[in-house]
């Protein structure tokens, strides 16, 4: 195979980091690797709630795809379909059209998208914290209720205004409650009146809050919430939506203007449309991360299904940065195996433990076997977080900003994203036309085919 073609959707933890490593291991011009992403940037997502909160700049967590890589082609738009019998990714461009790109090899990481439940008025109402968008829109949000409550006279308003309600106990709804719940109590010391007012509440269907950290560090992450004044209640869920009201499953019905939605993350859509098996909307793969029966496509990241070898149950891994960013090395030593005929390697990985920030000085973190909170664990999450940055301009970018907080406390100053309304809801900010396997098949094939007819065959 003479230059051979390789594609890499996602420039997230796992897409960017595979072209990375394509990049080190390919030499210069054995290869056209293409990296297809809606934006030229890898978001590092764990951070967006300090970006939510104001304690972080949003390009401190957004990272330019052209300044970490050096000679990957991006290609701007959503990866809609795969026809995987004329080896053609289909992309729908920012104009909405449709655009063929060959590959010899894929490697599939485009991530997922909030999960939505059929709730009444969610897709109406509720933001999402999903996205840098979002998170900046968010600040923004909770800041306008604040203010707007401080201007009104109405009691049943400023209630309204002055609750929120975070629904999800995992690492997003915990961060973002506790940053947001730090944002409103900085805000708070202009407009005193509104101190005994402004109301934080977590819900969650599960039994307890953060239960990937075990059973003492959810307890004390739990005492933490409650101790900023988070009201936390579990084995409960959202049964109703309204503009000012948030109805839940045991009956009460809050007044209520802010639902932030942060419960779960479903696969990217695209993976039902390589016409293979997948788990839960998770495309299935080999240890060495090939598509069975696919040779030349490879999966990673959350969207795909990985057996984790390191277990004993036959788990799958789950669908985390750090998983994600290691299937990344060798998704591309096998995209480069696969091309010179070697064997590919089976995908190994031992969890090295969780981090947890609720900005302020609140922290936890299990390290291997060691549990840690406090101090130690902001030191251990912190470190972590700057270590996992790839970019040394955005690590300078958080150290200066954490500095600047500490030294000259925070802004509490809006953007202006908020002032023309809300916007749609996180359902319809995420939302992309994607193909069945059959449409994926057809489309791929009569792109190919104007494509090549528009360059003479």
């Amino acid at each position: 195979m003479s230059r051979p073609r390789i594609v890499v959707v996602g420039s997230g933890f796992g897409g960017l980091t595979t072209v990375r490593h394509l990049e080190r291991r390919i030499p210069e011009g054995a290869a056209d690797i293409a990296l297809v992403a809606p934006h030229d940037y890898m978001l590092y997502s764990p951070l967006l709630p300090q970006v939510a909160s104001g304690l972080l700049t949003p390009q401190s967590v957004a990272m330019s795809v052209h300044r970490l890589t050096r000679r990957t082609r991006f290609v701007p738009g959503y990866a809609v379909g795969v026809d995987t019998r004329e080896r053609t990714l289909v992309v729908r461009r920012p104009t909405g059209e449709l655009a063929p790109c060959p590959y010899d090899r894929l490697v599939l990481a485009p991530g997922g998208l909030t999960r939505e439940f059929d709730i009444p008025g969610l897709t109406e109402h509720a933001y999402g914290a999903k996205t840098l968008a979002e998170a900046v829109l968010l600040r923004d949000h909770v800041l306008s209720q604040l203010e707007l409550a401080n201007d009104s006279k109405d009691p049943q308003e400023r209630e309204e205004r002055c609750r929120f309600v975070v629904v999800g106990g995992g690492y997003t709804g915990v961060e973002t409650a506790a940053s947001l719940m730090r944002l409103c109590q900085e805000a708070a010391r202009r407009y005193p009146e509104l101190r005994s007012v402004i109301r934080w509440h977590l819900v969650d269907i599960a039994p307890k809050v953060l239960p990937e950290l075990g059973d003492r560090l959810g307890r004390k992450a739990l005492d933490l919430l409650r101790d900023l004044g988070i009201e936390v209640t579990l084995k409960v869920s959202v049964r109703e939506v309204t503009a000012d009201k948030v109805v839940l499953t045991d009956g009460r019905a809050l007044p209520c203007r802010t639902l932030i939605w942060t419960a779960g993350v479903s696969p990217s859509p695209l993976m039902e449309t390589v016409g293979r098996p997948t788990l839960r909307g998770r495309l299935e793969v080999g240890a060495d991360l090939s598509v069975p029966g696919l040779p030349d496509v490879f999966a990673i990241g959350d969207a795909a299904a990985v057996p984790d070898l390191s277990s004993d149950d036959s788990a799958y891994c789950p669908p985390t940065a750090q998983y994600a960013g290691r299937q990344a090395a060798t998704a591309a030593q096998n995209v480069v195996n696969s091309i010179l005929g070697r064997p590919l390697r089976e995908f190994r990985h031992k969890d090295l433990g969780l981090v947890v920030d609720l900005s302020g000085s609140d922290a936890l973190a299990r390290v291997l076997r060691f549990d840690l909170s406090g101090l130690p664990a902001l030191g251990v999450t912190r470190g972590y977080h700057l270590m996992s940055v790839p970019s040394s301009t955005a690590r300078a970018r958080i150290v200066a900003n954490w500095g600047i907080r500490a030294l000259t406390g925070g802004e509490t100053s809006r953007l202006g994203f908020a002032d023309n309304g809300r916007p749609s809801s996180f359902v319809a900010n995420e939302r992309v036309d994607y193909l069945d396997p059959e449409a994926a098949q057809k489309e791929g094939a009569r792109l190919l085919e104007n494509e090549r007819a528009r360059h003479g065959g």
